[in-house]
């Protein structure tokens, strides 16, 4: 594995652009993640960019290794942006405190709906955790102990992707993270003009796939660990369907934790990973080692 980097970050989209932001806080932690992406220094790392998992140009990971790794834990986190938006390198900047705690990080890309609506998400992100258990060698990760996060819709795609089991591979799941997660689709009346509209006419490639894209309708029989992470200002549908999946998988076999971040909004709870001593990275390390 190379060491080596590319001195320029171009996204890794559709040729023609992603979808308008919907709001200016979205543009503005886009503009921040993307910056420290550009800034951070991987010099103490093996990096691997632009690997496939699949044929699409969005079934794409890239791979950042301790030097020393062998046989090391594995972190996916998928990025949010609303399935609509967003990048693999929002997660970069988390690259050098994961590599600190021993564990290998893998940021993935995933088609998004302005080229194929869910569950094209969710089917990449399955694709890709069965390609990093197969390969896992190749990156110096132990193929048994993954580990799954993400945020906003990322986080949702992490939580789905442990709680709807589908395939063997599955079972390698060690813990599931999931930060300011959208973990129910559902609503009843979407008002003119929100997001959970947004949801329904631009997101799912039929609206009644709702609940089967909601991890919360997935719940039953859990036996993964969560560990849940709210911000106290994140919008009132991600405090709500955490709050309901965290009771819901109270009641089933694993542990599980609620997270609420003081002060904090649905990006802070995000970009206040830039922090090394973030409590969440503990929490990381728990599980993994």
């Amino acid at each position: 594995m190379s060491t080596a980097q590319s001195t320029s970050l171009e996204p890794q989209d559709d040729p023609d652009g992603q979808m308008p932001m919907p709001f200016p806080a979205a543009a503005q932690y886009a503009q921040t993640v993307m910056a420290w992406a550009r800034e951070a220094d991987f010099s103490a790392l093996q990096v691997q960019r632009g690997l496939a998992y699949g044929a699409h140009r969005l079934q794409r990971f890239d791979v950042f290794s301790p030097l020393a790794a062998s046989q090391a834990p594995i972190l996916i986190f998928w990025h949010g942006g609303g399935w609509t938006n967003g990048y693999r390198e929002y997660v970069h900047f988390m690259a050098r405190h994961v590599c600190a705690l021993g564990i290998v990080l893998v940021a993935p890309s995933y088609r998004l709906v302005s080229s194929h609506k869910l569950p094209a998400a969710y089917e990449d992100a399955l694709a890709c955790l069965a390609h990093v258990h197969a390969h896992a060698g190749e990156f110096d990760g132990d193929a048994s102990r993954i580990l799954l996060s993400g945020h906003s819709a990322g986080g949702h795609l992490a939580s789905l992707l442990t709680l709807r089991r589908q395939s063997p591979v599955q079972s390698s799941i060690r813990a599931c993270l999931p930060i300011s997660a959208i973990q129910d689709l559902h609503h009843p009346a979407p008002p003119t003009g929100s997001l959970e509209e947004r949801v329904y006419k631009l997101v799912l490639e039929n609206p009644l796939d709702d609940a089967a894209m909601s991890p919360i309708c997935w719940a039953a029989g859990n036996q993964t660990p969560f560990e849940l992470s709210i911000g106290e200002h994140d919008s009132e549908r991600v405090r709500l369907s955490n709050r309901r999946l965290h009771a819901l998988l109270q009641a089933q076999g694993a542990s599980v934790a609620m997270h609420d971040l003081t002060g904090q909004s649905h990006f802070d709870t995000h970009t206040s990973l830039v922090q090394a001593d973030h409590p969440w990275y503990g929490l990381l390390a728990r599980h993994a080692h």
